[in-house]
């Protein structure tokens, strides 16, 4: 159970990974920084430093740790760090909750996003960014099947956990992402591994992809991993899933996937990787909520829906049984 007070002995942040990068041949032009600020010329051609990770972390004094092994939470897509640290309602969300559980946690803003920053494209970057739309977000995120603008209807699941209220508020955490950005990122978080593991992966969505993959180079630095609706999956006939057998994973689902057609495929690679990953003698649980009675759950069960915690909880309590925490 997670306890009322912390006691915190130390907060702070890193850029790991990340690579120089040159440009040449580009034009010069002049601008004001400032409506007052005299016109300067801007030579856009030089050394930059790009593919960064943030990390922010917060660290326990001794008497209040309880997990042997900090906490790495990766975010999804078009998403970053924030989105585990208060919910769009002011509620507190999984960072606190698992500090007062005993974890140290470490969070990700991953290359591209938030605080790690973006690079120029077409020049480093190789295509334009990608930006979500309320539509989409409430579509994909099963807070609702149908969100129109005009006329505007915003028609929520009857249940459903996620505070529709305060939908405009989550919207105001999304940030752009690249579709073509996956190796410089994989290779970000294998320097965030490499930096503050052995330790325990918290990835919801798009980050799975990220995740699974660290965990097959670094099998011996990660001791478990937990996939919150996790979106991207390792492709048995194409890589080997070998080294996963040693890190028992856990998978999370939440309310009316089999009713959403895209989820449903997003899905199926991943019930894949399960099957191959029990076959090879490893651990792969699964918690289909609506099937142990919790109903309601949206994708963003891990920081923005009412029972939250009650979630927090229950991956709290597998990573007990698998002696992560006291």
């Amino acid at each position: 159970m997670a306890g009322d007070h912390i006691g915190v002995s130390e907060i702070g942040s890193m850029h790991v990974g990340g690579r120089t990068a040159t440009l040449t041949g580009l034009p010069t032009k002049d601008i004001k920084f400032t409506p007052t600020s005299p016109v300067t010329r801007v030579d856009p051609n030089g050394e930059y430093e790009v593919e960064q990770m943030y990390l922010q972390y917060v660290k326990l004094y001794e008497p209040f740790r309880r997990a042997p092994y900090p906490l790495l939470m990766m975010h999804g897509g078009g998403l970053a760090g924030v989105t585990w640290e208060t919910k769009p309602d002011g509620g507190s969300s999984w960072q606190m909750f698992f500090l007062k559980a005993g974890h140290d946690v470490y969070f990700a803003d991953a290359m591209e996003r938030g605080r790690a920053s973006w690079a120029r494209y077409p020049e480093i970057f190789t295509s334009e960014p990608i930006f979500r739309t309320k539509k989409e977000a409430w579509e994909l995120f099963r807070i609702g099947p149908k969100y129109d603008v005009s006329p505007p209807v915003r028609d929520a699941y009857p249940g459903g956990q996620f505070p529709v209220d305060k939908f405009d508020q989550f919207m105001k955490q999304g940030v752009p992402r690249w579709v073509t950005n996956d190796a410089p990122t994989l290779a970000a978080y294998e320097a965030a591994v490499q930096k503050i593991c052995p330790c325990v992966i918290v990835v919801h969505s798009q980050g799975s992809t990220f995740a699974y993959n660290v965990a097959r180079k670094f099998p011996d630095k990660i001791k478990a991993i937990v996939g919150v609706e996790p979106s991207g999956a390792l492709d048995p006939d194409k890589v080997d899933m070998a080294p996963l057998k040693v890190i028992p994973l856990l998978f999370v689902w939440g309310d009316k996937i089999r009713e959403t057609p895209r989820w449903v495929q997003i899905q199926a690679p991943l019930k894949k990787m399960i099957s191959v990953q029990l076959k090879q003698g490893g651990v792969a649980d699964e918690f289909d909520l609506p099937q142990m009675g919790i109903n309601g759950n949206s994708h963003m069960m891990m920081m923005m829906d009412r029972n939250s915690d009650q979630i927090a909880k229950l991956i709290n309590d597998w990573l007990q049984k698998r002696g992560l925490v006291k």
